[in-house]
């Protein structure tokens, strides 16, 4: 049956007269506007079905910021893993080296034309908001994965809800340290160029200061999610103040943790992070790390294939935002 313009403006959440004015290329149409109804229609087999619509694997690469970051060596596992299971996709895993915006955009370029999706976990930048957005006017599918990139057309974001991340890791850590009393706090971010470091930082500086004004932030340090340059850090505050409590937004907690055990300061400070590996396992079972907030990657994964192939294939999968759990050294879950 051939899709009507009412099908198509029903997707979209326009007019049926916006989207006659689109598919006849009318003036009068913002160009975001226009993005969506052309990619409601190609949903919906308007234009007829691609080959990968008609059966042909789904062809998804992700690109994943290189590194030593431990959650995305996991993640990059996890992807390759759930594809393994499943035969409707072909999945291509590429590591973005000196993760900036000028590498992505190259990195994007250089598979244009030989994918039928893309997934992605980026820094949010004006560069790259432009090129996903002319990639997905050309059809590609485009998935936010684990940190979000605002005012991009894409099929949707999966990942947990970062700034309620941060104001559990600010709960936590308030709940930890006595009451009445003045605390100072370290905090570690990745980079403030991730959208979700950056909603981690508001959630935890809000609650803190609705709920436990007196734990003051007295470091601030982005380390890039270099473990050396935690390390650096983090033995130099603690060698020259006293402090209660870390909270460590991304990657670098092996610096963190070897810091606290070479000033033997283990068990005075509080120490919150992110994402069960290797490392917070051990450190939560020797008590350098009193919780972890985890997102499970092997979810994440499944979820982002399953959307985008969907996608693909001219279907509607809704977003998926994994739970946060919180892990303590009483529940560590089995490997």
């Amino acid at each position: 049956m051939r899709v009507t313009m009412s099908e198509i403006a029903r997707l979209a959440g326009v007019s049926p007269a916006t989207v006659d004015r689109v598919l006849n290329d009318r003036a009068g149409v913002r160009g975001r506007t226009r993005s969506i109804v052309m990619e409601a229609a190609r949903q919906l087999g308007y234009f007829g079905l691609t080959e990968t619509q008609k059966g042909k694997a789904v062809r998804i690469v992700f690109f994943l910021p290189e590194g030593p970051n431990s959650f995305m060596r996991g993640l990059r596992t996890q992807l390759l893993e759930e594809a393994q299971a499943r035969p409707e996709v072909s999945v291509q895993v590429e590591e973005v080296v000196n993760p900036g915006p000028d590498a992505y955009v190259a990195a994007l370029r250089a598979v244009e034309g030989k994918c039928d999706a893309i997934g992605i976990v980026a820094p949010d930048h004006p560069m790259l908001r432009e090129e996903l957005t002319q990639l997905s006017r050309k059809g590609i599918r485009i998935a936010t994965l684990v940190s979000d990139i605002s005012a991009i057309s894409k099929v949707g974001y999966v990942g947990i809800d970062n700034r309620a991340a941060g104001r559990l890791a600010g709960l936590l850590l308030g709940r930890f340290l006595n009451h009445g009393k003045r605390h100072k706090i370290a905090v570690f971010i990745g980079s403030l160029a991730y959208r979700g470091h950056e909603e981690r930082e508001m959630g935890f500086r809000s609650l803190l200061a609705e709920d436990f004004p007196e734990l003051e932030i007295v470091h601030f340090g982005e380390v890039g999610d270099d473990r050396s340059k935690a390390y650096q850090q983090t033995r130099q505050l603690l060698e020259r103040a006293d402090i209660d409590g870390i909270y460590s937004i991304g990657a670098g907690n092996q610096g963190i943790v070897q810091a606290l055990k070479e000033t033997r300061k283990s068990r005075d400070v509080v120490f919150i992070g992110h994402d069960l590996t290797d490392t917070t396992r051990t450190a939560l079972l020797d008590r350098t790390m009193d919780a972890v907030i985890d997102q499970n990657p092997r979810i994440e994964a499944r979820e982002i294939l399953r959307m985008l192939s969907a996608a693909v294939r001219g279907e509607m999968e809704p977003e998926y935002p994994p739970r946060l759990q919180v892990i303590f050294r009483e529940n560590i879950p089995m490997r």
